[in-house]
C-alpha cells in the first residue's frame, strides 16, 4: 500500500488513453497546472454534474494555464458517448486497470446498503506546473466543488 499523498509532494506520473484517441501524460503537461479529478462512473447524476461544472468553467481554468482531466475506469468508448451526450469540454481519460486511481489513493472500500465493495472515491488533485500537488480534495461533494478548485488554482 503506497503512503497517502500529501499536499506539496510530487504527483505520481500518469499516461492514460483519452476518448479522442490520444494519450495524456503528466510529463507532457510541465509548466501547466493540472486539475486531475477521479469520478466513479460516466453518465451517473453526480459525475455528470461534476463534468458539466468543470466544462462550464473551462475558459476560466484555461486563462489560468490549467488543464482539467477527468479519470474513471470507464472505457474510452464510454467516455466518448458521455462527452457527446453532455457536450463536455474536459479531457476524459480511462484508467481501466485502476493503476493511476490506486497511485493517487482514490481506489477505496465503499459501503452501500451494508454491502462493501471497492470503487473510486470522488477526489480531486491540483498539480502545479512543476509537478507538485498543490491541493487535495477527498470525498468530494459536487455542489460548489468546481468553484473551490478554481479558487485554489487562482491561489497558486
Amino acid at each position: 500500500m503506497p503512503k497517502p499523498l500529501e499536499e506539496g509532494s510530487k504527483a505520481p506520473a500518469f499516461n492514460l488513453p483519452t476518448d479522442n484517441g490520444e494519450k495524456i501524460a503528466l510529463k507532457d503537461l510541465k509548466g501547466q497546472n493540472v486539475v486531475l479529478y477521479f469520478y466513479p462512473k460516466d453518465d451517473t447524476p453526480g459525475c455528470t454534474k461534476e463534468a458539466i461544472g468543470f466544462t462550464e468553467k473551462l475558459k476560466d481554468f484555461k486563462k489560468l494555464n490549467t488543464v482539467v482531466i477527468g479519470v474513471s475506469k470507464d472505457t474510452v468508448e464510454k467516455h466518448g458517448k458521455f462527452r457527446s451526450k453532455h457536450d463536455l469540454g474536459v479531457v476524459l481519460a480511462s484508467d481501466a486497470d485502476s493503476d493511476v486511481v490506486e497511485k493517487y489513493g482514490s481506489w477505496v472500500q465503499k459501503n452501500m446498503y451494508g454491502k462493501k465493495y471497492m470503487g473510486i472515491e470522488r477526489s480531486t488533485f491540483l498539480i502545479d506546473g512543476t509537478g507538485k500537488i498543490g491541493k487535495i480534495w477527498r470525498k468530494v461533494k459536487v455542489p460548489g466543488h468546481v468553484d473551490a478548485v478554481l479558487d485554489a488554482v487562482k491561489a497558486l
